[in-house]
C-alpha cells in the first residue's frame, strides 16, 4: 500500500507541471489565441529559474525569473500574432524552436551546477498520517497552488465580468470590439498571463521536480500540455484531472521498471505520448462535440479596421 501512496504522490507532482502549463494555454485559447511555443517557453523558464536559484539560493526568485521568462517570450509572440497578424501556428513553432536552442546555449555553464539542499514541505500532523500523509500532505506548496488556481480560474471564467469578456473575445472578437472592448489588448494580456504560467511550470521542473539543468529537459511536456487543453474541452477542472491522468501514466513507467516488469524501457518511455495520441484520436471521432466546446474564433486573427 505504501508503494501506491508514493505512486499517487509522484502522480500529483508530475501532474502539477502539466496542470500549470495547460491552464496557461487554456487562458490563451479562451481568448482565441493558439500558442504552440509552450515547449520553448518552458525550456527558457527552466534555465532562468534554475540559474537564479543556483546564483541566489532563493526558490522564490527562481519561480519569479521563470514566470518572467515565460511572460516575456509570450509577449513577443503576442505582438507578432496580434498586432502584426503573423500566422499563429508558424510563430508558435518558431518560438518553440528558438526556446530550445536559446536555453541550450544559455544553460551550458549550469549543466553541472547544484541547487541548495531542498527543505521538507510536509504539512504538520497531516503529513505523518500513514499512507494518506505521504500521498497527499508532503508536497511543495505549488502542488496545492495548482489545485487552487484551477478552481480560481473556474470562478474567474464563469462567475466574473472579466472572465465573460475574455470568453467573448475568444468567441466573437468583432462583437466584443463593437461593444467597445479593446480586443487586442485583452488578447495580449491573456497571452502574457498564459506565458507566465507556462514559465512557472518550466521553473517548477528545474527547481523542484528534477532539481537540475539538462538540455531539453522539458521532454515534450509542453506538447502534452497543448493536447490536454483539447482533451479537457477547454474546461479548467477537466484540465486538472487530465493532468493527473497523464502524470500517472508518466510515473507508471518508473513504477513498472522498479517492480521488475520485463518491458523494454523505450516502450515505457513512450507511454505518455502514446496516451496523448490515443486520447486525441478518440476525441476527434466526434468533431461536432469539439466544435461546440472550443472557442469559435480560436486561431483566427482579428484587425479592428477590417
Amino acid at each position: 500500500m505504501e508503494t501506491y501512496a508514493l505512486l499517487w504522490a509522484a502522480t500529483m507532482n508530475a501532474g502539477t507541471v502539466l496542470a500549470l502549463a495547460s491552464l496557461g494555454l487554456l487562458i490563451n485559447e479562451k481568448a482565441g489565441i493558439v500558442n504552440l511555443g509552450a515547449e520553448g517557453m518552458m525550456l527558457c523558464a527552466a534555465i532562468a529559474g534554475f540559474a537564479t536559484v543556483a546564483t541566489t539560493g532563493s526558490d522564490t526568485l527562481g519561480f519569479l525569473a521563470g514566470m518572467g521568462a515565460g511572460a516575456l517570450m509570450a509577449a513577443l509572440f503576442g505582438v507578432l500574432v496580434i498586432w502584426m497578424n503573423t500566422n499563429q501556428y508558424a510563430t508558435g513553432l518558431a518560438l518553440s524552436l528558438f526556446g530550445g536552442g536559446f536555453s541550450a546555449f544559455v544553460g551550458v555553464s549550469f549543466v553541472q551546477a547544484k541547487l541548495p539542499e531542498r527543505v521538507s514541505y510536509a504539512v504538520p500532523v497531516l503529513g505523518d498520517i500513514p499512507l494518506i500523509g505521504p500521498a497527499l500532505f508532503r508536497h511543495h506548496p505549488l502542488v496545492y497552488g495548482a489545485i487552487a488556481l484551477t478552481f480560481g480560474l473556474v470562478y474567474f471564467l464563469y462567475r466574473t465580468r472579466s472572465g465573460l469578456v475574455l470568453r467573448a473575445v475568444g468567441e466573437s472578437p468583432e462583437s466584443a470590439h463593437a461593444l467597445g472592448y479593446p480586443v487586442r489588448r485583452i488578447r495580449l494580456l491573456a497571452v502574457v498571463a498564459g506565458g507566465a504560467l507556462c514559465g512557472l511550470a518550466g521553473a517548477y521542473i528545474s527547481i523542484i521536480y528534477t532539481p537540475l539543468w539538462v538540455e531539453g529537459m522539458i521532454a515534450g511536456k509542453g506538447w502534452i500540455a497543448l493536447a490536454l487543453t483539447t482533451f479537457a474541452t477547454w474546461r479548467p477542472a477537466r484540465v486538472l484531472l487530465g493532468a493527473y491522468l497523464f502524470g500517472g501514466v508518466t510515473m507508471l513507467q518508473f513504477h513498472l521498471q522498479a517492480s521488475g516488469v520485463d518491458v523494454p524501457s523505450q516502450f515505457l518511455s513512450m507511454l505518455p505520448y502514446l496516451a496523448t495520441i490515443v486520447v486525441l484520436a478518440l476525441i476527434s471521432r466526434n468533431p461536432r462535440w469539439l466544435r461546440v466546446n472550443m472557442p469559435a474564433s480560436i486561431g483566427k486573427p482579428f484587425s479592428p479596421g477590417s
